[in-house]
C-alpha cells in the first residue's frame, strides 16, 4: 500500500548515520512548535497505511538499534518517530499544503534526503 516514493524515502532516511538521525529528530521537535504538530495531524493516513509505515520503519531500523542507542540514549525510538512522521508526509502529500509538506520533511531534506515535489508544485 505504500507508494514507491514513500518506500524510497523511508530507505534513504533509515540509512542516515546516527548523528544525522539525531539531528533530524531534534529539528523535527523544534519545527513541531512552528506548525509541525498541525501538519502531522493533517498527514494522518488510514490505520492500515499507518501500520505498514510503522512496520517498515521498524524493520529498517531494528538491525541498527544498538548502534543508534549507543550514539544517543533513545535514538532508536526517536529516529523511528521522526521517519514515520516524515514518511506520512510523503505518502499523504496530496492531503497537505505545500507549507505543511515542507515543514514535515525539512529535517530530512536539510540532510540531503531527496523527496518528491509536493503535488501542487507542478501546477
Amino acid at each position: 500500500m505504500l507508494n514507491t516514493s514513500t518506500e524510497r524515502f523511508l530507505a534513504q532516511a533509515a540509512a542516515l548515520p546516527a548523528e544525522q538521525l539525531a539531528s533530524a529528530f531534534d529539528r523535527a521537535v523544534r519545527l513541531r512548535r512552528a506548525g509541525g504538530k498541525e501538519a502531522s495531524r493533517a498527514a494522518k493516513p488510514s490505520a492500515a497505511v499507518n501500520s505498514e509505515l510503522e512496520h517498515t520503519v521498524r524493520e529498517l531500523l531494528l538491525p541498527r538499534s544498538e548502534e543508534l542507542n549507543a550514539a544517543r540514549a533513545g535514538l532508536h525510538a526517536d529516529a523511528k518517530s521522526a521517519i514515520v512522521i516524515a514518511g506520512r508526509a510523503v505518502q499523504q502529500a496530496a492531503q497537505l499544503t505545500p507549507e505543511q509538506y515542507e515543514i514535515l520533511l525539512t529535517p530530512f531534506t536539510e540532510l540531503g534526503v531527496e523527496v518528491p515535489a509536493h503535488p501542487d508544485a507542478a501546477r
